[in-house]
């Protein structure tokens, strides 16, 4: 993994954007990673155009997992459903670092399994 990326995930993991709860969600879900034991859950609100609003974000975990679910936070703002069904895991890669091992995918992905699994069910 690059400097440049180390230095990504290092300040979003100490500083996480968005992080909290939303009171009333349009939309929200949670995602375990049962091997490491790593968990996310976000919270989304659309505007009245259809646009999120506002996300939070909270769980616990390894840097690359809590600053990737920070990462993905900042870029759902302003998007709407057809969009956020367009964000995967290369975009994640793209922000981290495209050279993890499984096992550090599996981290970095976590935040976009939560994203697919709240578009498929609307609280």
């Amino acid at each position: 993994m690059s400097e440049i990326y180390r230095e990504i995930i290092i300040d979003h993991y100490k500083n996480p954007r968005n992080f909290g709860k939303l009171k009333n969600p349009d939309y929200h879900s949670h995602e375990d990673n049962l091997v490491c034991g790593d968990k996310v859950e976000f919270f989304v609100q659309l505007d009245k155009a259809g646009k999120v609003k506002e996300v939070r974000w909270q769980g616990e975990g390894c840097a690359l997992s809590q600053a990737s679910a920070s990462l993905l936070s900042e870029m759902l703002v302003g998007k709407n459903l057809q969009e956020l069904n367009r964000i995967g895991n290369k975009d994640i890669f793209k922000i981290v670092g495209e050279n993890l091992n499984p096992s550090r995918q599996k981290c970095a992905t976590l935040s976009i399994e939560a994203l697919q699994k709240m578009l498929k069910t609307k609280t």
